[in-house]
């Protein structure tokens, strides 16, 4: 199972960034699918500007974005980044919260240190994981973040349930760990089941809804659930 996005490679782009080359993958063996996923790596301006202003992955401006137009984070505030790695959120989250805040991320995979991040190795299933997080982070948290994502399988509808189970245990975790008026993000796939999900979501939370951000892939059925306003039973 795999809890963090895919490695970023870089981009080729003219001289000044104005016009992007695109850029032709040789096959050297590799699969199809390979071919047309390194293909659009290289050939991808968000790819290019994580590397160029010094983020882990592409998905940081995802975060920013949700959060420019959302406003989840406040100086000082305490984030859980559940799936963290590379880091890209949580990169997002530490310099949005400040020194003043406080920021811990764990993922199944090994990941370098972030300034102003406690990170940790970890299963977020083990049944010790929950309490783990909430010792780490030494109080209530003013949001929750999920990127978590289980291992694809290539077939569409077991893929999405798989995500789906992993947001649900993660959306039970936030109402445990969330103070009143806290915020919840996670990734969710377009699909059948996901109604049953914003059902329970919107019995806590003052408002839910689906957000994709412009540095989605439009072809992409990745799609974000934002819940803020939380109100504990």
């Amino acid at each position: 199972m795999v809890y963090g996005n895919e490695a970023e490679l870089g981009a080729m782009k003219t001289g000044g960034g104005k016009r992007t080359l695109k850029v032709k993958v040789k096959a050297h063996g590799r699969t199809a699918s390979s071919q047309r996923w390194l293909k659009r790596q290289l050939n991808d301006p968000y790819v290019a500007r994580a590397k160029a202003e010094g983020y882990r992955s592409r998905a940081a401006f995802k975060l920013a974005e949700i959060d420019d137009k959302h406003h989840l984070f406040k100086k000082g505030a305490r984030v859980v980044d559940l799936g963290a790695a590379p880091g890209g959120w949580s990169q997002v989250a530490a310099q949005r919260v400040g020194p003043a805040g406080r920021v811990v991320a764990i993922d199944l995979q090994e990941m370098d240190a972030i300034p102003g991040v406690e990170s940790a190795r970890m299963d977020f299933l083990d049944p010790w994981a929950p309490d783990a997080i909430k010792r780490m982070l030494d109080g209530p948290a003013d949001v929750v973040l999920s990127d978590m994502a289980a291992n694809a399988t290539g077939h569409r509808q077991t893929d999405h349930l798989k995500i789906m189970a992993l947001v649900e245990v993660a959306a039970e975790f936030a109402r445990e760990i969330l103070k009143p008026g806290g915020a919840f993000l996670a990734k969710v796939l377009q699909g059948g089941t996901e109604g049953a999900l914003l059902a329970t979501l919107k019995r806590d939370f003052a408002t839910v809804k689906h957000v994709k951000p412009a540095a989605s892939r439009s072809d992409s059925s990745e799609l974000y659930v934002l819940a803020t306003g939380f109100r504990p039973r």
